[in-house]
């Protein structure tokens, strides 16, 4: 998939992926990445906040070795489904079909997170928004008590809990996160969920797969190349605490894959451990240390300094807390910026340029970059 065209140029065919609906997803920057890792001596790949695991999907898929790291559970759900499975597609065939038979039954999750259709509003008798029809909320409770009973590895499990969950995104009744869910029932809320073996590959290459929060976690990993997409702290001085949190925003997946029914709270009924006090991450905070410094980019310098590969892409928004300049003095600190690409979302236009400073002069507009940057340290 990787080859050099008759202008003596990198050619990638990035590979497919899949993934939730997801706000951070790195769907759309997959072939600039790709490609950008192509051009240098990398054969083992550390991604830092793999998240749905896009990149780790496409990098293992290329053959290069790969290390998957996330603080949230159900990334390393995904990474274990992906990364670690031995087995081919037909391998899971007769455990998807028996999940899929099962009668639905009510249990923790359609009392939660279950909703009448009958009623215009996704509600039963509380009055809370739901995420789901209570014929999908059934077979959620269901198939999850089921899965815990099935006598299967640690990968099958993973397979198996990521297949549930793929399912369950595509019959919800959400914008794509539950920090809020629709006031009247979607179209595709109505359907009836079915599992399907997700699109797994084996390789030869003996991937890993951490847990754990990234400035922990350096000292344990060696890579040639580490990719980092940290969260990202609002740059809006007027509304500073708007950024995501990934554990509110997601938090049903966390409850799915751990089953472990936890304390909830407010009217989306998140889990109580993703509260801002408790889940916030310091690569979205919006505050400055007594230094004077945003602690976000405090937290990227550190990140970078810490890794043990000789490159590091760092993706970062526009949007984010660290602005051009703060990126590059960070950067530069730490090593010998090779490239930069800034891609334009909306109008999916690219600007590919070997380093200079001459990006840093270029006018700003109100429409959201995605910068990349490949570090030598």
């Amino acid at each position: 998939m990787i080859s050099t065209n008759l202008f003596g140029e990198i050619e990638v065919e990035t590979p497919a992926t899949e993934g939730i609906k997801y706000t951070g997803s790195k769907l759309k920057l997959l072939p600039y990445l790709t490609k950008l890792v192509a051009k240098y001596p990398v054969q083992s790949v550390f991604d830092g906040f793999c998240g749905t695991t896009r990149v780790s999907q496409a990098f293992a898929k290329l053959g290069y070795r790969v290390i998957a790291n996330d603080i949230s559970q159900w990334s390393k759900t995904f990474a274990t489904c992906y990364l670690l499975n031995k087995y081919p597609k037909k391998h899971y065939k007769e455990w998807i079909d028996h999940l899929n038979n099962l009668p639905g039954k009510d249990g923790w999750f359609t009392e939660h997170y279950g909703g009448s259709p009958d009623n215009k509003i996704s509600s039963i008798e509380d009055g809370f928004k739901k995420p789901w029809q209570i014929h999908n909320t059934r077979k959620l409770d269901a198939i999850r008590e089921e899965i815990d009973t099935l006598n299967v590895s640690e990968a099958e499990r993973a397979v198996l809990i990521t297949s549930l969950i793929y399912a369950l995104d595509e019959v919800d009744s959400t914008l794509g996160h539950f920090a809020s869910y629709l006031s009247e029932w979607s179209p595709r809320s109505f359907k009836t969920m079915k599992l399907h073996v997700p699109e797994i590959f084996t390789g030869l290459e003996e991937h890993e797969v951490k847990q754990g929060e990234i400035l922990d976690v350096l000292p344990e990993v060696e890579a040639d190349l580490a990719y980092y997409d940290p969260p990202y702290g609002s740059n809006n001085e007027k509304m500073p605490p708007s950024r995501v949190r990934y554990a509110s925003y997601y938090h049903v997946w966390t409850s799915v894959c751990l089953n472990d029914k936890p304390p909830i709270f407010g009217k989306a009924k998140r889990r109580a451990d993703s509260a801002d006090a408790i889940a916030g991450s310091i690569f979205e905070e919006f505050r400055k240390n007594p230094e004077g410094k945003f602690m976000a980019l405090d937290a990227i310098e550190q990140l970078i300094k810490g890794t043990q590969a000789k490159f590091v892409l760092l993706s970062y928004s526009s949007g984010g807390r660290a602005t051009k300049a703060n990126l590059m003095e960070a950067l530069e600190a730490s090593g010998k910026i090779l490239e930069f690409v800034s891609v334009n979302y909306r109008k999916n236009v690219m600007a590919n340029m070997r380093w200079t400073k001459e990006w840093l002069t270029n006018d700003d507009t109100e429409e959201t970059q995605e910068y990349m940057f490949l570090l030598e340290k």
